[in-house]
């Protein structure tokens, strides 16, 4: 069976259905790391804090508080990265079982459907999977070297200790947004199991997913809260 077979057991539906969460995806990631019409994200507002931190840093006596602040934020990306592993080894094995595959596609349609159709649904959910363990993993990294420029940083308030700190809070910074565009992946992963319901439902999940991450990130009661934090 080639390409073109296979396409076949696809409707325009379906295709329209992958390039809207795709563009969903895509474009929540570029909202959330620059903001809207000027209006800044929770990501953005934390961005303002984390350098905050690090200047708070320096003259912090002993700075034993901030090593146990990265160790949490590097055991967060563990436990996610080790979840997307578990998750992206169940799918493979789901879809190298063609019987239990079969027994799934029979629980969520009465048709005969060709098997094929749910293991690139199922690939879907996968490789949105696969980005976030790669993005988990490229944080952990980060923050990694966060700690490492922060413990190089001398135990006085000189200007050579606030510039190590400023390096520190962009490896910060740029750990911290990898690590959400993880936690994003890992959200249209569970929009994009929808798929097996059929198009209509993975374009009701896109809507729901990208309406759920705005919220949190545009109208959110902690977004409020870290505004207040700016302006005292």
């Amino acid at each position: 069976m080639d390409l073109i077979d296979r396409l076949r057991f696809f409707t325009a539906l379906d295709g329209i259905a992958v390039a809207i969460i795709a563009i969903a995806w895509l474009t929540m990631t570029r909202i959330v790391e620059r903001g809207l019409f000027g209006k800044p994200s929770v990501s953005v507002l934390m961005a303002d804090y984390r350098r905050e931190w690090m200047k708070q840093f320096v003259s912090r006596e002993p700075r034993i508080f901030d090593a146990t602040i990265l160790g949490n934020l590097r055991q967060g990306t563990t436990f996610f990265a080790s979840a997307c592993m578990i998750a992206i080894g169940g799918g493979l094995a789901l879809i190298g079982n063609t019987e239990r595959l079969l027994g799934i596609a029979e629980d969520l349609s009465l048709q005969q459907t060709p098997v094929l159709i749910y293991e690139v649904k199922l690939l879907l959910v996968i490789l949105f999977m696969a980005n976030a363990l790669l993005k988990f993993i490229w944080s952990h990294r980060l923050f990694g070297y966060c700690t490492v420029v922060m413990a190089a940083a001398p135990n006085d308030t000189s200007d050579h200790a606030y510039a190590r700190a400023a390096q520190a809070a962009e490896l910060n910074i740029t750990g911290a947004r990898s690590f959400n565009a993880g936690l994003r992946s890992m959200y249209f992963a569970l929009g994009a199991m929808a798929w097996l319901l059929g198009p209509a439902a993975l374009l009701a999940a896109t809507a729901i997913t990208t309406g759920v991450l705005w919220r949190r990130e545009f109208a959110s009661h902690s977004r409020a809260i870290l505004l207040q934090g700016k302006s005292s």
